[in-house]
């Protein structure tokens, strides 16, 4: 456990971020949920407003830690390597996506009620989750970010595996992580605290900022 809980990783990605405190064309999204509190606090340190990115990750049927892709706003979606290993039904397939763009319009909705989006173009746009396992759901983001013509796209996160690093350097302008570990195994046993963030919580760390 390198981290005490998201705020205290927050802290410690932030300063690996430094470079881009008080710079006016930077603005921190954080993935809802666990990645806001750790946005929360790059945000204040760097600065910066602070808006969230809401993408869902696509589960494998009955085994939905699984990644086989995700989906992000504007209709972006992408892919693992999952269901080319064990193959899932088209169908199944699209009750998943459907199920996942359900709640990404509800949490939409939810964080940020009537509220535009911050805009992004011509902007360096500094995404924050807490962890990334396989990047799939960050992959997501990237692409969605990059359609809203930021002019720089900074992945942050205080922990990642090697291979989400190496995905996200190739669609990302640049990764920053506090950790890389070679044994990356799960995002949560880096925090000694890792209860799940609630929607209130969210939307509160939102009205604050």
């Amino acid at each position: 456990m390198e981290f005490r809980d998201r705020y205290a990783a927050g802290r410690a990605l932030a300063q690996r971020l430094a470079a881009w405190r008080g710079r006016r064309e930077v603005v921190v999204l954080g993935l809802p949920r666990g990645g806001v509190p750790v946005a929360w606090e790059v945000a204040q340190a760097l600065q910066a407003p602070l808006d969230v990115l809401v993408v869902r990750k696509l589960g494998y049927p009955g085994q939905e830690e699984l990644a086989m892709g995700a989906i992000g706003p504007g209709g972006v979606r992408v892919t693992s390597d999952i269901p080319h290993l064990w193959p899932v039904s088209e169908k199944a397939l699209e009750e998943v996506v459907a199920r996942e763009q359900a709640e990404l319009t509800r949490r939409e909705r939810l964080y940020r009620g009537e509220r535009a989006p911050l805009a992004l173009a011509g902007r360096v746009a500094i995404l924050v989750d807490d962890g990334l396992a396989t990047g799939a759901s960050m992959h997501a983001a990237v692409l969605a970010v990059r359609a809203m013509q930021a002019q720089r796209i900074v992945v942050g996160a205080p922990v990642a595996s090697v291979e989400a690093v190496r995905l996200l350097e190739a669609v990302a302008d640049e990764v920053v992580c506090v950790h890389v570990p070679e044994a990356f195994r799960a995002v949560g046993l880096w925090y000694e605290d890792f209860a799940q963030t609630s929607d209130d919580e969210v939307r509160r760390l939102l009205a604050k900022a």
